[in-house]
């Protein structure tokens, strides 16, 4: 680098002159000391050297002072042209190794923005993630200075790299396939719940009459999740790595499982195929929707595929349901009438009750129901009937008690699990089963699907059905009286746990049992 050295020579020449100064006026002294010697003669002879002098340190002062002007403006312009010289210079390093100077930042980081842009944008089929070096920067003053930014530029930008990246999903722990990016694979867990509830249609307003139609019902989504753990990862991939997200749902979905079907063969039921081939009736009733009252044919092809999804979405529902309440009827012996025969005084009337259910179904099946709470909204009333004195032995008093003590509701009456539910389904800590009112034995037996079941005739035109007994305390034939214990609570034929199937038949149509038992 090259640097002005005039302030140097001028110090020089500042430092012979001040001796020169000082050697004048030594001599000055020692002349103002001979004058004061001499004689007057020699004084005067002094004054006129002195004067003489005098002129000569003038002229040698004046010299002087022209050198030091003539030295002040070289030294000012030479400071002014090495001032106007220096020039900001910025030495550049990737990464800490120094690769060059340059003159101006700017083009630095405007290289290093169109850089990255060209890459991340560089392929359509997957994304690419830029990896930047670290370019730092340290300032330098210096004269005339070359630099080499075309260098500088191509280090740099040799140093930008990208390398294609994906979104893993995984399901507990376990990978399941490779997006695009995290946006797709979110769109693709929402397609995922949208499937699942796809089949939820809105509330029908429907009353509940005598016959086996559903209830009124306003349902409230409360809760969409995901039984399994879901996560989402950023990782380095192969741009083959990457799934169709079309292939990947239907993988989380149906766990990759082929078709499986089955035609009917004689003898066959809906229960006997879902026994035989170990799967949930369930699974039959969904898969083949045409399937009306447990009707098959020989013949007939059946979807018994069952599903083993990645994936699983729970939902859990509030149900509102509007269940009328059965009317009681009182009766009044007339010793006038014969026995068998009544007559109708008054008119009873039904009540209405709102029942609040929750329910949990996984990809649209329901795995658990509870009833939280009942709420009369409208009072039933009570008829009046004229009745024969004489009474027949085991006639139902009309007034249905219920079954098991201290009950919980575990699944209610009507449209359950894929198929009609023709009552309901209690637990209990207490097993014991009861006769909900009086009546006559008619069976007590194995049933198909019931497993241990019994069934009641109150002889009014009602009957009661009590299934998947573990024990029958009772037999065909028998009159029994309400609340006679006529078995235990078990588990038998097709059923889910130890429970209590309870239903009510009138003319042999079922009826919500619902009807005749309040809390």
């Amino acid at each position: 680098m090259t640097v002005f050295r005039g302030t140097g020579w001028m110090k020089e020449l500042l430092d012979k002159s001040k001796q020169k100064l000082s050697q004048i006026r030594t001599q000055k002294v020692t002349a103002d000391t001979e004058v004061s010697l001499a004689t007057e003669e020699q004084q005067m002879e002094a004054s006129a050297h002195k004067a003489k002098d005098i002129l000569l340190h003038k002229w040698t002062l004046a010299k002087t002072i022209s050198a030091l002007g003539v030295i002040a403006a070289v030294v000012w312009g030479g400071h002014t042209y090495v001032h106007t010289g220096l020039k900001n210079v910025y030495h550049v390093s990737v990464n800490g190794q120094e690769v060059g100077t340059v003159k101006d930042t700017a083009e630095v980081e405007q290289l290093k923005q169109m850089k990255a842009k060209e890459l991340a944008a560089s392929s359509q089929e997957v994304r690419m993630k830029v990896k930047e070096p670290e370019v730092t920067f340290q300032v330098e003053k210096v004269f005339m200075e070359e630099t080499n930014d075309k260098d500088v530029l191509n280090r740099v930008a040799s140093a930008i790299t990208a390398y294609p990246v994906g979104t893993e999903l995984s399901v507990d722990g376990k990978s399941m396939g490779i997006v695009k990016d995290e946006q797709t694979a979110e769109q693709l867990l929402e397609s995922i719940k949208d499937t699942a509830l796809e089949n939820k249609k809105e509330a029908k307003v429907r009353v509940l009459s005598a016959s086996a139609a559903p209830p009124a019902q306003v349902v409230e989504l409360e809760k969409v999740e995901f039984v399994q753990k879901v996560e989402l990862k950023e990782i380095e991939i192969q741009p083959q790595d990457v799934m169709d997200p079309a292939e990947l749902k239907k993988k989380l979905e149906t766990g990759d499982v082929q078709p499986t079907k089955y035609t009917v063969e004689k003898g066959d039921c809906v229960s006997c195929i879902a026994k035989k081939l170990d799967i949930p009736k369930q699974v039959i009733y969904q898969n083949n929707p045409w399937i009306s009252d447990d009707m098959i044919k020989v013949g007939q092809q059946l979807d018994l595929t069952v599903l083993q999804p990645k994936l699983a979405v729970r939902t859990v529902e509030k149900v509102a349901e509007s269940q009328e309440i059965q009317y009681e009827t009182e009766y009044e012996k007339d010793d006038s009438m014969r026995a068998g025969t009544s007559q109708t005084i008054k008119e009873g009337k039904n009540g209405m009750k709102k029942v609040m259910i929750q329910v949990t179904k996984v990809n649209g099946l329901m795995t658990d129901e509870t009833v939280l709470n009942e709420e009369i909204i409208e009072e039933p009333v009570k008829a009046v009937v004229r009745k024969g004195t004489k009474v027949i032995k085991g006639e139902g008093t009309g007034k249905f008690a219920w079954p098991v003590v201290s009950s919980s509701i575990s699944s209610t009456f009507g449209t359950r699990w894929g198929a009609f539910h023709k009552g309901i389904d209690l637990t209990s800590p207490n097993k014991n089963i009861l006769a909900s009112d009086n009546g006559k034995v008619v069976f007590a037996g194995v049933k198909s699907g019931y497993g241990n079941a019994v069934i009641i005739d109150h002889m009014n035109g009602y009957k009661t059905l009590y299934g998947h007994l573990s024990k029958i305390d009772t037999s065909t034939g028998k009159i029994v009286e309400k609340g006679e214990k006529i078995g235990l609570m078990g588990s038998t034929g097709d059923s889910t746990g130890v429970h209590l199937h309870f239903e009510v038949q009138q003319s042999d149509a079922p009826q919500n049992p619902l009807k005749f038992l309040n809390r």
